[in-house]
């Protein structure tokens, strides 16, 4: 690849290697120069501007990152659209990464222009987080060393991968001492419960009995025969050596103590044995309380159905300090829903806390005694369409903003997993709604995607493909699609412009601030004219097959 400076007159084709701001337009970095770029740059008095040209046998950025990323993703491992060379992967399940770390840092020492980031391995993760991001560093990479990583990623079996987690029906046996407070046991009650619950397993029983020998090895007997998956042993009293109560309990019925202690803290009295088929832990005292301990590391492996050998537990030293560590054993994402969610619903993204805005609150004066979000393409409101393309793509939330006959908007979409707020002010204009939107995200959104309910042929791959152009940190804090040199919709807007958008006034919408920030927006293709065909009119619903929502 060539890289250096050029006569504006020959830049024609190669990429612009720093984004340039002219006079009413911004040319960003990565962008492929045609003539109109070059009579622009003219016009600015610019004679030379610095770009890489490829050379044969060169492969694109974006090429190199989708063919790497690809060969990189194993099992329960999905693929996002890469962008400005940079491709992220995403778990398609909750369950713990899975990899070597000298087989990635193999595929990192390639070459310099090819890196892999990923969470640490055995992390447990929740379906949708981003778990990794390669990243090709300049604007194409020779074919040489993409054969190479691709080889290493992809031998034998691919370099990453998430063990799901399986559910476990798990017994728990608490032992007490005399002056054990029953208070205590309900509580380490609720919080194993809980930690199950998180992994997707299940605590079907619990006993309680004194903490003796004869008393252990009768309940332990007992669960036993009950054939669980999973037997959690919670002690009045820590385990301090294998032949204490504990281990020779286990011991008394036929189990076999496979490991005692971990390098981890809190978590250092963790016992691990086996009866027959069905593992047995004996819990340490910190695994009352609900913080990360050494206990959660265990117990996760084991819900994804991986053995644990002493050596797995020696060697978590790596990282075991966990004292004070805020975090519980799960990102609260992880919970399992109880309300109704669509079958179609794909992975919430947890790259970083992006929110969808559904715009739903207009009167649609332009079609008439009717409200077209109401009308139906193939069966289905317009509105609905919208929405299910959101809950299938990696946006986490879902806020629709209604207004003119809000409950029959709301009624159409009731069965969704989305949030509804309503906006009283709608008829002064589509600024009142994006405001309403804006106002309803809770603290900590990074980002929030501005949709239209009148645009029922946006899909969630796309939705996706602008999902993954935003990198605030690289320039890319707005993203817009683009069809026909043309731009559409929906926008991508980072939380720097949220109070921007609180103050907007009128139906214009933000376009303003396009301009205003032009260094800060980057531009995604889109394939089709989806980014553009909003329902409007009668016509314009006809066109597309539709028909008109019945006037009462």
């Amino acid at each position: 690849m060539y890289f250096g400076e050029l006569p504006v007159a020959e830049a024609e084709g190669a990429i612009l290697a720093h984004s340039r701001r002219l006079e009413g337009r911004a040319l960003k970095k990565g962008r492929v120069l045609d003539a109109d770029d070059l009579a622009a740059l003219n016009a600015a008095g610019i004679e030379r501007i610095v770009c890489a040209r490829l050379e044969e046998n060169d492969i694109p950025e974006d090429k190199a990152a989708d063919l790497l990323a690809s060969a990189c993703r194993g099992a329960q491992v999905r693929v996002g659209p890469a962008f400005t060379g940079r491709a992220n992967l995403f778990a398609e399940a909750d369950g713990i990464v899975l990899y070597d770390p000298e087989r990635l840092d193999g595929f990192n020492l390639v070459d310099e222009t090819i890196t892999l980031g990923l969470v640490q391995p055995y992390q447990a993760v929740t379906q949708g987080q981003m778990i990794g991001t390669l990243k090709i560093i300049p604007f194409a990479v020779p074919e040489s060393p993409v054969q190479i990583a691709e080889a290493l990623a992809s031998q034998g079996t691919p370099l990453l991968r998430v063990a799901p987690f399986q559910p476990l029906d798990t017994i728990m046996i608490q032992s007490r001492l005399p002056g054990t407070k029953e208070s205590v046991l309900d509580s380490t009650l609720r919080v194993t419960t809980d930690r199950l619950d998180a992994l997707g397993s299940t605590l079907i029983s619990e006993a309680r009995c004194d903490h003796d020998h004869a008393s252990l090895t009768d309940a332990l007997r007992r669960a036993v025969a009950a054939d669980p998956k999973l037997i959690l042993v919670s002690g009045a009293s820590a385990v301090v050596d294998r032949r204490d109560v504990i281990p020779s309990a286990i011991e008394s019925i036929g189990g076999t103590i496979l490991h005692f202690g971990m390098p981890v803290d809190p978590g250092n009295l963790m016992l691990i044995g086996r009866i027959g088929k069905i593992p047995v832990i004996g819990m340490p005292g910190c695994a009352r309380s609900p913080k990360l301990n050494g206990f959660d590391w265990a117990l996760q492996r084991l819900c994804t159905g991986l053995d644990i050998e002493p050596r797995d537990i020696m060697r978590m030293g790596a990282g075991g300090l966990l004292k004070d560590v805020p975090h519980r054993p799960l990102p609260r994402a992880s919970a399992k829903r109880t309300d109704k969610v669509p079958a179609s619903r794909k992975p919430a993204a947890s790259r970083s806390e992006i929110a969808a805005i559904l715009l739903a609150a207009g009167q649609s004066s332009r079609m008439g005694p009717t409200n077209k979000l109401l009308s139906t393409l193939d069966g289905k409101p317009l509105v609905r369409w919208v929405a299910e393309a959101i809950l299938a793509s990696t946006a986490g939330r879902l806020i629709v903003v209604t207004g003119h006959e809000a409950d029959k908007v709301s009624a159409a979409l009731s069965d969704l997993d989305a949030e509804f707020v309503h906006n009283p002010q709608y008829a002064l204009g589509m600024s009142t709604s994006v405001r309403a939107g804006f106002a309803a995200l809770p603290d900590g959104t990074d980002a929030a995607l501005v949709c239209l309910g009148d645009m029922p042929t946006i899909t969630a791959q796309m939705l996706d493909a602008i999902i993954a152009a935003y990198d605030p940190v690289e320039g890319r804090a707005i993203v817009v699609p683009v069809h026909g040199g043309k731009r559409g919709n929906p926008i991508l807007w980072d939380h720097r412009f949220f109070e921007e958008m609180q103050e907007l006034d009128g139906d214009k919408g933000a376009r303003g601030l396009l301009a205003e920030f032009a260094h800060l927006v980057a531009e995604v293709d889109a394939p089709d004219n989806a980014v553009h065909l909003d329902i409007d009119t009668p016509e314009t619903l006809a066109d597309a097959g539709g028909t008109l929502e019945k006037a009462e």
